[in-house]
């Protein structure tokens, strides 16, 4: 679900005026930016957009969403066939699980010679896990979750000689009244297979340990490893798409960043975790972070094919409005899928002090 931009905000400073624009509001009627809701893709549609990469194929004999998703969910079992079943899940995934830590859900484990295949999941979407000689690799798929659905249960391998082969369905997301952030499906299309050449599922031009699906999905680019520049390579760079800088407004939009608590998990070792922001501020594009971040742009009219057809983001962080009788003080704004904090901040002795001032829990 998007989130609720709310305040955003301004400044005038001895910056461009394209910098001025990305970074700073210059009226209030920018600053209550709200989300309107996209109507849902048609099947037509979702083939037009489909990657050139991906063959669909309607199936005769298939497992409909509705009858995949009731006998997947498990609602009603009793706790001890919960635990029982988490204990197998962990038992038979658990060579995914020491190689991947917790960066994915896991589905559909296969054995081909000496390599283990599985499908993972996270919040940018569908995965390709592979370990070969205890090396893992992962290979992004490229399908919106927002109009792909993957069976959760398969009637055969999902490898088959040189193809990766999904059933499934197109589906539509639908919101949940009474539970904010909270999305369901409904299926518009059953009765799919999903099919892409292993060739064009691995194929890394710049061999920085990304796929090129991946880097083409979501703004890298796929012949630079070293996509901003900056030294460092994409698979090993927090800040893959920009390179980090310091100064006052770099530091601010680091104190805006959400906090992970989790510390039993190494977040830098984390290559396929990313958390992405909507936003064309050059200030935020140039922090260093403490986890894998992504950009995508504001305007449908810049975005990858992928950002147009899905939706990654879940946190925000506005742009900023200067205090007109203070030129140390500014308002900002942090946003998630259920909740906007607004803060005032200024800048004193060479740092940074905020103060919540409002905000709404939606």
């Amino acid at each position: 679900m998007k989130i609720l931009y709310g305040l955003t905000f301004l400044l005038v400073f001895s910056c461009s005026e394209k910098v001025e624009d990305r970074c700073f509001a210059s009226n209030m009627s920018e600053a209550f930016q709200s989300y309107t809701e996209k109507k849902p893709f048609t099947v037509q549609q979702i083939l037009e957009k489909k990657p050139n990469y991906l063959e669909i194929i309607n199936l005769k004999k298939y497992r409909s969403f509705k009858e995949d998703s009731i006998q997947s969910r498990h609602n009603y079992e009793s706790d001890e066939l919960s635990e029982k079943r988490w204990k197998v899940y962990q038992h038979d995934y658990r060579v995914f699980k020491d190689r991947f830590s917790d960066q994915f859900s896991f589905l559909h484990k296969q054995q081909v010679g000496g390599m283990v295949y599985a499908l993972g999941t996270n919040e940018l979407g569908f995965w390709l896990l592979k370990i070969e000689n205890d090396k893992p690799s992962a290979y992004f798929l490229g399908l919106s979750f927002s109009h792909y659905y993957v069976n959760n249960i398969q009637q055969k391998p999902i490898i088959d000689r040189d193809f990766l082969e999904l059933e499934g369905s197109f589906v539509k997301i639908i919101k949940v009244p009474g539970l904010p952030g909270y999305d369901d499906y409904s299926a518009i299309s059953d009765g799919k297979l999903f099919k892409i050449n292993l060739k064009d599922l691995t194929r890394d031009s710049d061999h920085d340990g990304y796929n090129d699906i991946f880097e083409q999905s979501f703004g890298l680019n796929p012949n630079n490893p070293d996509t901003d520049g900056d030294g460092v390579n994409d698979f090993d760079d927090l800040n893959p798409m920009f390179k980090s800088s310091k100064n006052k407004f770099t530091e601010l939009y680091e104190l805006l960043m959400p906090q992970y608590a989790d510390g039993t998990s190494d977040l830098k070792k984390q290559h396929y975790t990313f958390t992405v922001f909507e936003n064309d501020c050059d200030y935020f594009h140039q922090i260093s972070p403490d986890y894998r971040i992504l950009f995508i742009p504001e305007s449908d009219n810049k975005k990858t094919y992928y950002a147009k057809m899905t939706d990654v983001t879940r946190l925000g962080i506005s742009k900023m409005k200067k205090n007109k009788n203070d030129p140390n003080k500014f308002y900002i704004s942090n946003s998630g899928s259920s909740y906007v904090n607004d803060y005032s901040a200024e800048y004193k002795n060479g740092k940074w002090e905020l103060e919540m001032i409002g905000g709404i829990d939606i």
